[in-house]
């Protein structure tokens, strides 16, 4: 007899006393038989002990680590087969978590995706558009909110990911593009999100920087000749038109072109090599396909 729970619902929280105890109160109200684990990375005010009185699970971080460390510790320590990530500053509505974990099982992760209304600012609006395209780009298939923190798993499989996971703000990004690339499925489904109570506590040129290297870090990981290969593509045409240029003025064959050229071959033939390497990174993902066929059995 199966004494876990179902589904976890992980809330990773930081100085969110104004709405933590509402958002625990509504999830219990709606889903009495889920686990809730509440994470305080480190606050300053009530946020434990609201959580806390409100019903929930709470484990504390001695000193603030940052969001994405708060992520991993509840997915640690979560019971349920299903974890849902949710933020606890009153934003993610518990009514959409039906919604959204009905359709685990058909697919690996299940993500809240943001209309345009649901950005902070149009300068955030303008950036996590930009964040999208680069992310779809990489991953190969069309991603909706790269940066939304509302999403669903099976704990077992992103488990095994969270050695990729930064700390910071930026885990949506990477589990996203963990997922892709790792050949898992994934499903967006819309959302309406609500003003949040408290301030945001992320940067959007601070954080910004940090999503768009942690994009070119999982690409690297995942899908590097993505990286690689435009880059290899720049140096080889420059060069080229260079080499043109100096020949049809000058007659003549410049070391800045063979230098140019000669990039050009270094930079493909370490894609190749960073592409080697990263299939054999994917005896971890058939790793859980196995484990998934032996329980079907």
């Amino acid at each position: 007899m199966r004494t876990d729970p179902e589904v976890s619902v992980v809330i990773p929280a930081y100085n969110e006393e104004p709405a933590i105890a509402e958002t625990i109160s509504k999830i219990k109200r709606l889903h009495p038989d889920f686990e809730i684990l509440v994470v305080d990375d480190g606050s300053s005010d009530a946020t434990a002990q609201k959580a806390k009185d409100a019903g929930a699970v709470v484990i504390r971080h001695p000193y603030n680590i940052g969001n994405g460390a708060a992520v991993k510790t509840g997915i640690r320590h979560a019971k349920g087969r299903y974890v849902v990530l949710m933020d606890g500053d009153g934003q993610h509505r518990p009514e959409d978590i039906k919604r959204i974990i009905s359709h685990l099982g058909t697919y690996d992760l299940v993500v809240g995706a943001r209309d345009g209304k649901g950005q902070a600012s149009i300068g955030r609006r303008i950036a996590n558009w930009c964040y999208n395209k680069m992310a779809s780009y990489v991953g190969k298939f069309p991603i909706r909110d790269l940066t939304s923190g509302f999403r669903a798993f099976e704990t077992a499989t992103v488990r095994r990911y969270l050695y990729l996971f930064p700390n910071t703000f930026s885990y949506p990004t990477t589990s996203t593009l963990a997922y892709l690339r790792s050949g898992l499925t994934i499903k967006y489904v819309p959302i309406k999100v609500m003003k949040r109570k408290g301030k945001s506590k992320i940067s959007i040129l601070r954080d910004g920087t940090r999503f768009v290297l942690i994009i070119l870090r999982i690409a690297t990981l995942y899908s590097p000749l993505r990286v690689f290969l435009p880059i290899s593509l720049f140096f080889f045409t420059v060069g080229t038109m260079y080499y043109g240029y100096t020949y049809t003025f000058y007659n003549r064959f410049t070391n800045m072109s063979a230098l140019l050229l000669s990039v050009s071959v270094m930079v493909f033939l370490l894609g190749l090599i960073s592409e080697q390497i990263t299939q054999m990174r994917y005896d971890r993902v058939e790793d859980v396909f196995e484990t998934r066929i032996r329980k079907e059995k």
